[in-house]
């Protein structure tokens, strides 16, 4: 009994080999085409991913290092993407398939397409415009639709960040409104003192000024801090206590680890200097 799977495979094989005899040329070009589009593949997954650290690694500023590496890794999926597209459509030119029913076709499936597709373009153009004008990089800290994090990654459909307790957000770019962005330029360690209202607020202040001294003279964080300690006043009297607002200008991402730092080290000054930080009290009545 004739298997008929083994003769559909024997006559689709000997189908084959009959188009490849009469058309060696083109199956020799289908060949190379092929070729030349794996080797241009692996070229760009070896060769990009090299030039933007290349790259980034002799820029002077963070930001610049950080929007070169952005961009050049957008570049790399735009050149993986427009290598297939040329390559498919190079081969199907070899197979005798006519390419202009198909760019027709294509051209009104695209507006049929778009109409329905509006959002998913909304996202590639938002992402085009975020790159261009330098809006957000990978590595910065950012706030965007009520979500905080690190950016991991940004492409032309969205934009990926990873947040404190370790959860990734994927936004659509479309949906991007206000960007916070706490890693452009420099960054402010914002700090708000509440002390006694016995305490003497001039001796507070003072306090205040020389643990920031003490920090920029410690080689850990003298290249963070980038201007003294800023003393606003006194910002508030509050039930308990007497706020002090106050700020330190940082390098971009050491606001929190200057913050942390510059509270634990005000705290022990505060206690050998004999101010009082306000806490609840309970008050037991016999």
């Amino acid at each position: 009994m004739i298997d008929m799977n083994d003769l559909l495979s024997t006559k689709s094989w000997m189908m084959l080999q009959a188009w490849i005899g009469a058309n060696s040329v083109h199956a020799i070009r289908i060949l190379a085409i092929l070729v030349v589009a794996f080797v241009v593949l692996r070229f760009i997954r070896a060769f990009v991913p090299r030039l933007r650290e290349h790259i980034a690694g002799r820029q002077e500023s963070i930001e610049d290092a950080k929007r070169i590496q952005t961009l050049l890794r957008v570049a790399h999926y735009l050149l993986t993407a427009s290598t297939l597209a040329v390559a498919v459509l190079l081969v199907l030119g070899e197979v005798g398939i006519s390419l202009a029913p198909i760019l027709g076709a294509a051209g009104v499936v695209g507006i049929a397409v778009g109409f329905g597709a509006q959002t998913l373009v909304k996202d590639y153009v938002s992402g085009f415009l975020l790159l261009l004008e330098n809006q957000i990089r990978v590595g910065d800290a950012v706030e965007i639709s009520g979500k905080s994090g690190v950016v991991e990654e940004v492409t032309l459909r969205f934009i990926r960040l990873r947040d404190f307790g370790g959860n990734v957000h994927f936004i659509p770019n479309n949906t991007i409104g206000v960007i916070t962005n706490s890693s452009l330029g420099f960054a402010y360690a914002v700090l708000d003192v509440g002390i006694a209202y016995g305490s003497d607020i001039e001796v507070s202040m003072q306090v205040m000024r020389d643990v920031d001294e003490s920090m920029r003279e410690d080689a850990n964080f003298s290249g963070k801090i980038l201007k003294p300690l800023e003393i606003a006043g006194v910002d508030q009297w509050a039930d308990s206590s007497v706020m002090i607002k106050a700020r330190i200008q940082v390098k971009p991402l050491e606001q929190w680890h200057v913050r942390r730092e510059y509270l634990k080290r005000l705290k022990i000054a505060f206690d050998a200097k004999g101010v009082e930080i306000p806490f609840p009290h309970v008050k037991l009545v016999k």
